[in-house]
């Protein structure tokens, strides 16, 4: 699976662009800086087809109706989020953002344990509440793209409205007992593993027995 990392928007989110098929692609959040990106897949003669959102607050939606408009991709959210996408209010913009809120016009809504299928490439979605009421993470393959739930050492911030500390930890529950490893593309930060946040995330230490 061929991933690309861009760092977008004001609080510098990471996009995953995923190659699914020749010259074909899918994206993971789009905080911001939606010239940038449009810029970056052109340079890569990619065709994005599906922008997936991990959750609805604004530095990972930033820059997603523009991207929309130019690409004519389908965004996909998870239906607690979904009235995200359209206020300044409860996506934090208001209070967060120096920028102007674009509000998304169209997507599509996601539930537990759905799937995507984009090219060669199939995405579950995994409902992850805790940091909003609708955060996902999306599995493909050995690859978990965790938004802002699983950090490299560390997870979500759970004191935002719509937040729930222990919706975060039964989440981050489910994660730590998948079966095998996982290389982990987060919302923040660098990339980690399953693994890796089993043996030393704080936030899984009462997992470990």
């Amino acid at each position: 699976m061929k991933i690309h990392t861009l760092h977008l928007g004001e609080l510098r989110a990471n996009c995953y662009i995923i190659e699914t098929a020749p010259n074909q692609c899918v994206a993971v959040d789009i905080g911001g800086d939606s010239r940038l990106f449009l810029e970056y897949i052109k340079m890569r003669s990619l065709t994005l087809t599906k922008i997936f959102l991990t959750h609805g607050h604004f530095d990972h939606i930033g820059g997603c109706e523009a991207v929309r408009k130019a690409t004519g991709a389908e965004i996909y959210i998870h239906e607690d989020d979904a009235p995200m996408l359209t206020s300044e209010n409860i996506s934090l913009a208001s209070s967060m953002s120096y920028y102007a809120f674009n509000p998304v016009s169209e997507w599509t809504v996601v539930r537990d344990n759905c799937f995507i299928t984009d090219g060669e490439l199939t995405f579950k979605v995994m409902h992850t509440p805790g940091h909003s009421k609708g955060s996902v993470c999306y599995i493909c393959e050995d690859v978990i793209f965790s938004g802002d739930t699983l950090f490299c050492c560390s997870a979500g911030r759970t004191d935002f409205p719509g937040s729930n500390p222990n919706s975060m930890m039964q989440s981050l529950q489910q994660l730590y007992e998948l079966d095998g490893d996982y290389r982990v593309y987060p919302g923040h930060e660098e990339t980690t593993t399953l693994q890796y946040e089993r043996e030393s995330n704080t936030f899984m230490r009462k997992f470990r027995g």
